[in-house]
This record gives structure tokens, C-alpha cells and sequence, in this order.
């Protein structure tokens, strides 16, 4: 069974939101089957962060993105989501 990596784009809801805190809500929010590689962080403007997250899932079992993106979007501390890469991992 292959997998695939999502490079997902997160802005926090508040500028003043700790990163690790919104790691730690987003980890705990993805489905069984899904996992993080790691994070990548990206300067936006004035102090403000972006997270990239790369998560790898199975690439078989049709809508699992789609269950992961919307995971992702209620996880605490996320404002904006916008997936940037699905690849095979």
C-alpha cells in the first residue's frame, strides 16, 4: 500500500497564538491513519508564522484527504487551511 504526503498550509486564528500549542491540536485531529513528518514554519509579515504541515496518509482509500483537510480546519488554534502539495511519499 502507498502513501502520500499533503504539504498543508495553517494561519493561526490569533497573531499571538503559540505555534506548538496549534501543533499539538493539529496532531491530536488527524484520523487513524494519518501522521505528521513534521512541521515547517514560514514568516508571513510582522512576526507572524504559518505553519506547514506535512502529513502522510494512505493513497488507496478514496476521501481520506478530504477527512484529513477538514480535521486540520477544526483543530484549535487554526484559522485559514489551504493544501499546497499531495505527493507520493
Amino acid at each position: 500500500m502507498g502513501e502520500v504526503v499533503a504539504s498543508i498550509k495553517l494561519l493561526p486564528a490569533e497573531a499571538d497564538l503559540d505555534l506548538e500549542k496549534i501543533k499539538e491540536a493539529v496532531v491530536r485531529s488527524l484520523p487513524e491513519g494519518a501522521r505528521i513528518h513534521r512541521f515547517d514554519e514560514e514568516p508571513i509579515a510582522f512576526g507572524l508564522k504559518a505553519l506547514i504541515a506535512h502529513v502522510v496518509m494512505p493513497e488507496t482509500e478514496e476521501g481520506f484527504m478530504e477527512k484529513v483537510e477538514e480535521a486540520v480546519r477544526k483543530a484549535e488554534g487554526v484559522g485559514e487551511v489551504e493544501v499546497l502539495m499531495v505527493r507520493r511519499f
